[in-house]
């Protein structure tokens, strides 16, 4: 699966309560959700993201509760990828289950800047800037992983696998 998009840049420790505050956490709809994504943290966000834009993120990417409307409300605003230096262990299980592509790496997070136009190839591992012309590698998902995202996530992997 590959992906091209609009980077939005920030920095370290955002938590899911700058993804999704605690007020908007009466629904689990997708587009409810969307509506707020990461308004505390860039109050635009919801106006100016369009789907198939990524997140491009520092250190420590969705800490806090383990709630998972954070990555519903990412993937519900059409974040087509979050690239980070690294990621906060629940939510990093929370984006698998629900198949929200998730990629870490430390140079892309460094390197990419906001409104740079990024491709991400989920296969490999490769994410290129296309701005710059660089190209960064992050580990790529085992087959496996690749097919719960490809599939929306584990329920529906399960539910076609059996």
């Amino acid at each position: 699966m590959k992906f091209t998009g609009k980077a939005y840049k920030f920095g370290s420790n955002i938590d899911t309560d700058a993804i999704i505050p605690a007020r908007y956490l009466t629904t689990f709809d997708p587009a409810e959700l969307a509506r707020h994504c990461m308004e505390d943290a860039d109050p635009e966000f919801p106006f100016k993201v369009k789907p198939g834009d990524m997140i491009v993120a520092d250190k420590n990417f969705g800490c806090g509760s383990s709630r998972e409307h954070a990555p519903i409300a990412i993937k519900g605003a059409g974040i087509a990828c979050v690239v980070a230096d690294s990621f906060a262990r629940i939510f990093y299980r929370n984006a698998i289950n629900i198949g929200l592509p998730i990629l870490e790496s430390p140079q892309a997070a460094a390197a990419i800047q906001e409104g740079d136009q990024i491709e991400v190839d989920l296969e490999s591992g490769q994410i290129l800037n296309l701005r710059s012309g660089e190209v960064y590698q992050a580990t790529p998902f085992p087959e496996f992983m690749q097919e719960i995202m490809a599939r929306g996530g584990l329920i529906n992997y399960v539910k076609e696998t059996g």
